[in-house]
Protein backbone atom coordinates (compact mmCIF):
# COMPACT_ATOMS: atom_id res chain seq x y z
CA UNK A 1 0.00 0.00 0.00
CA UNK A 2 1.09 2.91 -0.85
CA UNK A 3 2.06 5.90 1.75
CA UNK A 4 -1.00 8.40 2.70
CA UNK A 5 -3.71 5.78 0.85
CA UNK A 6 -7.03 5.56 1.84
CA UNK A 7 -8.79 2.57 2.64
CA UNK A 8 -11.10 3.09 0.22
CA UNK A 9 -10.77 1.41 -3.68
CA UNK A 10 -8.65 -1.31 -1.57
CA UNK A 11 -9.99 -4.72 -0.07
CA UNK A 12 -10.35 -2.99 3.21
CA UNK A 13 -12.31 -0.53 1.93
CA UNK A 14 -15.44 -2.68 -0.11
CA UNK A 15 -15.72 -4.57 3.57
CA UNK A 16 -15.27 -1.40 5.24
CA UNK A 17 -18.43 -0.36 3.58
CA UNK A 18 -20.36 -3.34 3.98
CA UNK A 19 -19.31 -2.48 7.66
CA UNK A 20 -20.72 0.53 7.58
CA UNK A 21 -23.91 -0.53 5.79
CA UNK A 22 -24.96 -2.90 8.41
CA UNK A 23 -24.12 -0.64 10.94
CA UNK A 24 -27.06 2.07 9.62
CA UNK A 25 -29.04 -0.79 9.26
CA UNK A 26 -28.55 -1.65 13.37
CA UNK A 27 -29.41 2.10 14.35
CA UNK A 28 -32.19 2.46 12.17
CA UNK A 29 -33.34 -0.57 14.10
CA UNK A 30 -32.84 0.42 17.57
CA UNK A 31 -34.79 4.40 16.30
CA UNK A 32 -38.15 2.21 17.31
CA UNK A 33 -36.62 0.85 20.65
CA UNK A 34 -37.87 2.75 24.21
CA UNK A 35 -34.35 3.63 26.22
CA UNK A 36 -34.38 3.02 29.82
CA UNK A 37 -31.88 5.88 30.34
CA UNK A 38 -32.74 8.06 27.11
CA UNK A 39 -31.25 11.44 28.83
CA UNK A 40 -27.93 9.35 28.81
CA UNK A 41 -25.79 9.35 25.45
CA UNK A 42 -24.62 5.96 24.58
CA UNK A 43 -21.52 4.58 23.17
CA UNK A 44 -21.80 4.07 19.17
CA UNK A 45 -23.37 1.04 17.46
CA UNK A 46 -20.36 -0.54 16.34
CA UNK A 47 -20.58 -3.60 13.36
CA UNK A 48 -19.02 -6.73 13.24
CA UNK A 49 -16.12 -7.44 10.36
CA UNK A 50 -12.16 -8.34 9.71
CA UNK A 51 -12.19 -11.00 11.50
CA UNK A 52 -13.80 -9.23 14.96
CA UNK A 53 -17.36 -10.46 16.46
CA UNK A 54 -18.36 -8.14 19.49
CA UNK A 55 -19.30 -9.80 23.09
CA UNK A 56 -21.86 -8.33 24.97
CA UNK A 57 -22.50 -4.32 24.81
CA UNK A 58 -20.14 -1.28 24.93
CA UNK A 59 -19.66 -0.04 28.58
CA UNK A 60 -19.05 3.10 29.14
CA UNK A 61 -20.14 6.55 28.22
CA UNK A 62 -20.51 8.04 24.38
CA UNK A 63 -17.20 9.17 24.32
CA UNK A 64 -15.22 6.87 27.16
CA UNK A 65 -16.30 3.06 26.41
CA UNK A 66 -15.04 0.13 25.87
CA UNK A 67 -16.14 -3.10 23.92
CA UNK A 68 -15.65 -6.51 24.02
CA UNK A 69 -14.33 -8.60 20.36
CA UNK A 70 -13.28 -12.15 20.00
CA UNK A 71 -11.03 -13.37 17.35
CA UNK A 72 -9.75 -16.49 16.00
CA UNK A 73 -6.35 -14.35 15.60
CA UNK A 74 -5.41 -14.31 19.96
CA UNK A 75 -7.30 -16.62 22.01
CA UNK A 76 -10.12 -15.80 24.63
CA UNK A 77 -11.53 -12.17 24.24
CA UNK A 78 -10.22 -8.88 24.25
CA UNK A 79 -11.05 -5.19 25.26
CA UNK A 80 -11.10 -2.12 23.18
CA UNK A 81 -11.04 1.33 25.15
CA UNK A 82 -12.20 4.08 22.46
CA UNK A 83 -12.13 7.51 23.69
CA UNK A 84 -13.67 10.24 21.37
CA UNK A 85 -13.49 13.83 21.19
CA UNK A 86 -16.85 15.35 23.09
CA UNK A 87 -18.28 17.19 19.36
CA UNK A 88 -18.18 14.09 17.44
CA UNK A 89 -21.56 13.18 18.44
CA UNK A 90 -22.64 16.77 17.06
CA UNK A 91 -20.74 17.61 14.81
CA UNK A 92 -21.39 14.37 12.55
CA UNK A 93 -19.99 15.51 9.15
CA UNK A 94 -16.22 16.17 11.12
CA UNK A 95 -13.75 13.40 10.81
CA UNK A 96 -10.66 12.49 13.00
CA UNK A 97 -7.14 11.38 13.10
CA UNK A 98 -6.55 8.61 14.90
CA UNK A 99 -3.50 7.93 17.99
CA UNK A 100 -3.31 4.21 18.44
CA UNK A 101 -1.93 3.75 22.46
CA UNK A 102 -0.63 0.79 23.39
CA UNK A 103 -0.60 -0.88 27.14
CA UNK A 104 2.09 -2.36 29.22
CA UNK A 105 2.39 -5.78 29.92
CA UNK A 106 0.00 -7.02 33.05
CA UNK A 107 -2.15 -4.30 31.86
CA UNK A 108 -5.93 -4.97 30.13
CA UNK A 109 -7.74 -1.38 28.64
CA UNK A 110 -10.93 -2.18 30.69
CA UNK A 111 -8.66 -0.67 33.18
CA UNK A 112 -10.20 2.90 33.29
CA UNK A 113 -6.38 4.71 34.65
CA UNK A 114 -5.61 3.90 30.89
CA UNK A 115 -8.00 6.57 29.71
CA UNK A 116 -5.06 9.54 30.56
CA UNK A 117 -6.74 13.21 31.17
CA UNK A 118 -4.65 14.17 28.34
CA UNK A 119 -5.90 11.67 26.00
CA UNK A 120 -9.37 11.86 27.23
CA UNK A 121 -8.94 16.10 26.88
CA UNK A 122 -8.46 16.01 22.90
CA UNK A 123 -11.16 17.50 21.42
CA UNK A 124 -9.01 16.91 17.48
CA UNK A 125 -8.80 13.28 17.66
CA UNK A 126 -9.75 9.88 18.19
CA UNK A 127 -7.87 7.59 20.74
CA UNK A 128 -8.12 3.94 20.62
CA UNK A 129 -6.20 1.24 23.06
CA UNK A 130 -6.48 -2.00 22.31
CA UNK A 131 -5.95 -5.47 23.93
CA UNK A 132 -1.79 -6.21 23.88
CA UNK A 133 -2.38 -9.05 26.49
CA UNK A 134 -0.76 -9.55 29.82
CA UNK A 135 2.63 -10.55 27.54
CA UNK A 136 1.64 -10.76 24.15
CA UNK A 137 4.28 -8.25 22.97
CA UNK A 138 2.64 -7.06 19.90
CA UNK A 139 4.11 -9.49 17.85
CA UNK A 140 2.79 -12.48 15.92
CA UNK A 141 4.40 -15.53 18.20
CA UNK A 142 6.30 -18.57 16.39
CA UNK A 143 5.11 -20.90 18.64
CA UNK A 144 1.38 -21.11 19.00
CA UNK A 145 1.39 -24.56 20.44
CA UNK A 146 1.62 -23.15 23.88
CA UNK A 147 -0.79 -23.18 27.02
CA UNK A 148 -1.26 -19.47 26.09
CA UNK A 149 -2.94 -20.87 22.05
CA UNK A 150 -3.25 -18.71 19.32
CA UNK A 151 -1.12 -15.51 19.89
CA UNK A 152 -1.25 -13.57 16.40
CA UNK A 153 -1.08 -9.84 17.82
CA UNK A 154 0.06 -8.32 14.86
CA UNK A 155 -2.52 -9.84 13.47
CA UNK A 156 -5.03 -8.59 15.36
CA UNK A 157 -3.95 -5.10 15.38
CA UNK A 158 -3.05 -4.33 11.89
CA UNK A 159 -5.32 -6.57 10.04
CA UNK A 160 -8.61 -6.36 12.16
CA UNK A 161 -8.60 -3.49 14.58
CA UNK A 162 -7.13 -0.70 12.35
CA UNK A 163 -9.88 -1.39 9.31
CA UNK A 164 -12.63 -1.54 11.89
CA UNK A 165 -11.55 1.47 13.51
CA UNK A 166 -11.74 3.21 10.01
CA UNK A 167 -14.77 0.73 8.81
CA UNK A 168 -16.85 2.05 12.13
CA UNK A 169 -16.03 5.51 12.91
CA UNK A 170 -15.81 9.01 11.18
CA UNK A 171 -11.53 8.43 10.95
CA UNK A 172 -9.59 9.93 8.60
CA UNK A 173 -7.79 7.15 7.02
CA UNK A 174 -4.13 8.18 6.01
CA UNK A 175 -0.97 7.22 7.20
CA UNK A 176 -0.33 11.18 7.96
CA UNK A 177 -3.37 11.03 10.33
CA UNK A 178 -2.57 8.01 11.99
CA UNK A 179 -0.18 7.81 14.87
CA UNK A 180 0.83 4.78 17.28
CA UNK A 181 2.46 4.81 20.38
CA UNK A 182 2.69 2.89 23.64
CA UNK A 183 4.19 2.46 27.12
CA UNK A 184 6.79 0.19 28.44
CA UNK A 185 5.87 -3.07 26.35
CA UNK A 186 3.56 -0.73 24.37
CA UNK A 187 6.56 1.45 23.40
CA UNK A 188 7.95 -1.48 21.97
CA UNK A 189 4.74 -2.48 20.20
CA UNK A 190 4.76 1.08 18.53
CA UNK A 191 7.96 1.27 17.22
CA UNK A 192 7.64 -2.02 16.06
CA UNK A 193 4.74 -1.56 14.29
CA UNK A 194 5.63 1.53 12.79
CA UNK A 195 8.81 -0.14 11.78
CA UNK A 196 7.03 -3.45 9.60
CA UNK A 197 3.92 -0.59 8.47
CA UNK A 198 5.70 2.64 7.50
CA UNK A 199 2.55 2.97 5.13
CA UNK A 200 -0.03 2.83 7.58
CA UNK A 201 1.36 5.64 10.58
CA UNK A 202 2.95 9.17 10.20
CA UNK A 203 4.01 9.21 13.90
CA UNK A 204 5.30 7.03 16.44
CA UNK A 205 5.66 7.23 20.12
CA UNK A 206 7.43 5.38 22.87
CA UNK A 207 7.29 6.52 26.42
CA UNK A 208 9.53 3.99 28.97
CA UNK A 209 9.46 1.79 26.02
CA UNK A 210 11.68 -1.49 25.73
CA UNK A 211 13.19 0.27 22.69
CA UNK A 212 16.34 -2.31 22.63
CA UNK A 213 16.23 -5.82 22.51
CA UNK A 214 19.51 -6.38 20.64
CA UNK A 215 22.34 -8.24 22.75
CA UNK A 216 23.77 -4.50 23.87
CA UNK A 217 20.61 -4.88 25.88
CA UNK A 218 20.29 -8.75 27.57
CA UNK A 219 18.28 -7.04 30.50
CA UNK A 220 15.47 -6.40 28.51
CA UNK A 221 15.66 -9.44 26.51
CA UNK A 222 15.37 -10.96 30.16
CA UNK A 223 12.47 -8.87 31.41
CA UNK A 224 10.51 -10.27 27.39
CA UNK A 225 11.75 -13.85 29.23
CA UNK A 226 10.39 -13.09 32.98
CA UNK A 227 7.09 -12.38 31.52
CA UNK A 228 7.06 -15.80 29.09
CA UNK A 229 7.99 -18.33 31.95
CA UNK A 230 6.12 -16.29 34.44
CA UNK A 231 9.26 -15.90 36.57
CA UNK A 232 6.89 -13.39 39.48
CA UNK A 233 3.96 -15.41 39.65
CA UNK A 234 5.76 -17.17 42.45
CA UNK A 235 5.83 -13.99 44.28
CA UNK A 236 2.02 -13.26 43.96
CA UNK A 237 1.08 -16.09 46.90
CA UNK A 238 -3.04 -16.61 47.47
CA UNK A 239 -3.66 -13.01 45.30
CA UNK A 240 -2.13 -15.13 41.41
CA UNK A 241 -5.43 -14.06 40.08
CA UNK A 242 -5.03 -10.65 40.19
CA UNK A 243 -1.25 -10.08 40.74
CA UNK A 244 0.69 -8.13 38.59
CA UNK A 245 3.40 -10.30 38.26
CA UNK A 246 0.97 -13.13 36.96
CA UNK A 247 1.37 -12.89 33.06
CA UNK A 248 -0.56 -16.27 32.54
CA UNK A 249 0.29 -19.74 31.51
CA UNK A 250 3.84 -20.58 31.56
CA UNK A 251 5.41 -20.75 28.05
CA UNK A 252 8.98 -21.36 26.65
CA UNK A 253 11.31 -18.45 26.62
CA UNK A 254 11.33 -19.13 23.00
CA UNK A 255 7.84 -19.11 22.07
CA UNK A 256 7.72 -15.38 20.68
CA UNK A 257 11.13 -14.38 18.51
CA UNK A 258 13.11 -18.46 19.11
CA UNK A 259 15.87 -18.68 21.55
CA UNK A 260 17.14 -15.56 22.57
CA UNK A 261 20.52 -16.47 23.36
CA UNK A 262 22.88 -15.39 20.94
CA UNK A 263 24.45 -18.71 20.32
CA UNK A 264 25.84 -18.96 16.28
CA UNK A 265 23.22 -16.15 15.39
CA UNK A 266 20.30 -18.65 16.46
CA UNK A 267 18.97 -15.38 17.90
CA UNK A 268 18.20 -13.98 14.34
CA UNK A 269 14.35 -13.66 15.08
CA UNK A 270 15.02 -11.19 18.36
CA UNK A 271 17.67 -8.84 15.79
CA UNK A 272 14.75 -8.71 13.56
CA UNK A 273 12.53 -7.51 16.08
CA UNK A 274 15.13 -5.11 18.09
CA UNK A 275 13.81 -2.03 17.36
CA UNK A 276 16.86 0.01 17.96
CA UNK A 277 18.39 -1.80 14.73
CA UNK A 278 15.56 -0.45 12.44
CA UNK A 279 15.28 2.82 13.14
CA UNK A 280 15.86 4.00 9.19
CA UNK A 281 12.31 2.49 8.42
CA UNK A 282 11.27 5.16 10.84
CA UNK A 283 12.27 8.05 8.17
CA UNK A 284 9.62 10.46 7.08
CA UNK A 285 7.55 10.06 10.33
CA UNK A 286 7.51 11.88 13.82
CA UNK A 287 9.67 9.92 16.35
CA UNK A 288 9.21 10.50 20.04
CA UNK A 289 10.89 8.70 22.74
CA UNK A 290 10.95 9.48 26.53
CA UNK A 291 12.36 8.14 29.63
CA UNK A 292 13.14 8.69 33.41
CA UNK A 293 16.29 7.51 35.00
CA UNK A 294 14.91 5.57 38.13
CA UNK A 295 16.76 7.73 39.70
CA UNK A 296 20.39 5.77 39.18
CA UNK A 297 19.19 2.68 40.78
CA UNK A 298 20.30 -0.53 38.89
CA UNK A 299 17.58 -2.13 40.92
CA UNK A 300 14.59 -0.11 38.99
CA UNK A 301 13.30 -1.40 35.80
CA UNK A 302 13.31 2.59 34.42
CA UNK A 303 17.06 2.73 34.86
CA UNK A 304 17.21 0.19 32.08
CA UNK A 305 14.92 1.33 29.75
CA UNK A 306 17.27 4.93 30.15
CA UNK A 307 19.45 2.79 28.22
CA UNK A 308 17.60 1.06 25.84
CA UNK A 309 16.21 4.42 24.85
CA UNK A 310 19.26 6.22 24.56
CA UNK A 311 20.41 3.54 22.12
CA UNK A 312 17.36 3.87 20.25
CA UNK A 313 18.10 7.47 20.07
CA UNK A 314 21.87 7.16 19.22
CA UNK A 315 20.92 4.69 16.19
CA UNK A 316 18.31 7.88 15.05
CA UNK A 317 21.40 10.36 15.05
CA UNK A 318 23.68 8.36 13.45
CA UNK A 319 21.26 8.23 10.67
CA UNK A 320 20.83 11.96 11.26
CA UNK A 321 16.93 11.23 11.64
CA UNK A 322 15.24 13.87 14.01
CA UNK A 323 13.68 12.87 16.98
CA UNK A 324 11.71 14.27 20.06
CA UNK A 325 13.29 12.91 22.98
CA UNK A 326 12.76 13.79 26.44
CA UNK A 327 14.84 12.16 29.57
CA UNK A 328 13.19 13.79 32.60
CA UNK A 329 15.92 11.77 34.68
CA UNK A 330 14.58 11.48 38.57
CA UNK A 331 11.15 13.37 37.50
CA UNK A 332 11.67 16.15 39.81
CA UNK A 333 10.91 18.82 36.82
CA UNK A 334 8.67 16.81 35.42
CA UNK A 335 5.04 16.75 36.92
CA UNK A 336 4.25 16.63 40.65
CA UNK A 337 3.44 12.63 40.38
CA UNK A 338 6.54 11.31 38.55
CA UNK A 339 9.45 10.47 40.57
CA UNK A 340 11.45 8.98 37.63
CA UNK A 341 10.41 5.66 37.74
CA UNK A 342 8.58 3.08 35.60
CA UNK A 343 5.24 4.61 36.61
CA UNK A 344 1.91 5.61 35.29
CA UNK A 345 2.50 9.42 37.11
CA UNK A 346 5.54 9.43 34.36
CA UNK A 347 3.29 8.35 31.78
CA UNK A 348 0.52 10.81 32.54
CA UNK A 349 3.43 13.78 32.25
CA UNK A 350 4.33 12.26 29.23
CA UNK A 351 1.49 12.59 27.69
CA UNK A 352 0.99 16.01 28.04
CA UNK A 353 3.94 17.12 26.41
CA UNK A 354 3.06 14.70 23.49
CA UNK A 355 -0.98 15.19 22.82
CA UNK A 356 -0.23 19.10 21.86
CA UNK A 357 2.56 17.71 19.80
CA UNK A 358 0.82 15.16 18.16
CA UNK A 359 -2.59 17.23 17.33
CA UNK A 360 -0.60 19.80 16.00
CA UNK A 361 1.57 17.17 13.46
CA UNK A 362 -1.89 16.11 12.63
CA UNK A 363 -3.10 20.06 11.92
CA UNK A 364 -0.26 20.70 9.86
CA UNK A 365 -0.88 17.04 7.68
CA UNK A 366 -4.56 18.35 7.01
Amino acid sequence: MKAGRSWAGTRWGRLRLKAVVAAAGTALLLLGAPSAHADTPAPPVLADGFGLTQVGAATGSATNFVITVKTAEVSQEHHIRILLPAGYATEPAKRYPVFYFLHGASDDPANPYLAYPALTASTSMITVIPDGGLRGWYANWLDHNTAAGAQNWENFHINQVIPFIDANLRTLATKQERAVGGLSMGGFGALHYAQRHPDLFGQVATFSGADDLSVDHMVMRGAVVATLTNAGAALCGNAAASCSLNFGPTVSSDAIFGTPYPVFNADWRWNEADPSAHMGALAGMGVSIYTGNGNGDPSAAEFWVQSAAQHAKDHLDALQLPSHYVDYGNGSAWGSTCHGGHESGCWAQDLVDYVPRLEAAFAAAR
